[in-house]
């Protein structure tokens, strides 16, 4: 079994190898708008997982994974003339749905900041329901508190008196 590190490598490799043979080996009109985005491959070196992703509609998707999948053998073969390894990996072509995600995204963000601007206009123009400091205080409402109102002994606590959860002697 190979180290990850040198798994990470080949797949690497193969991306870049794949790639230049679709655009120099494979003459394939089906494949021309294809990209080879990532490569996985298994630890045992055995098979290798490419994303790709082609612009255009669902029909030329469709196009495009028939025309990987008819060119798979002369893929692999370029594969295995360009790397040093004892087995050839096997190819599996996967679609790479990350820029559909992305793009969903994009459009979730571009409702939410609109709707973030409906929010601060609507904060501009608004005042508050009651009185702008619901805190305010008479001048008559004021109390003074002597010091002399309170005994020392109400707030004195000794150490083998326990207070319950009220702050209340026991």
């Amino acid at each position: 079994m190979a180290d990850p590190a040198r798994a990470a490598k080949l797949a690497q490799r193969i991306k870049v190898v794949v790639a230049e043979a679709l655009g120099r080996k494979v003459k394939d009109p089906r494949l021309e708008g294809i990209t080879v985005t990532d490569a996985r491959v298994t630890n045992d070196l055995q098979h290798a997982t490419l994303y790709y992703t082609v612009f255009g509609d669902q029909a030329v998707q469709a196009d495009a994974a028939k025309g990987l999948e008819k060119a798979k053998g002369v893929l692999r073969q370029e594969v295995g003339r360009n790397l040093s390894i004892r087995l050839t990996p096997t190819l599996e072509f996967v679609s790479d749905e990350v820029p559909v995600i992305a793009s969903n995204l994009e459009e979730l963000l571009r409702e939410a900041k609109k709707r973030d601007a409906e929010v601060a206009a609507l904060a501009a123009s608004a005042s508050h329901a009651g009185d702008a400091d619901p805190y305010k205080s008479d001048a008559s409402a004021d109390v003074d508190i002597d010091e002399d109102d309170f005994d020392e002994e109400d707030f004195d606590v000794t150490d083998d008196e326990e207070l319950d959860e009220d702050g209340n002697k026991q």
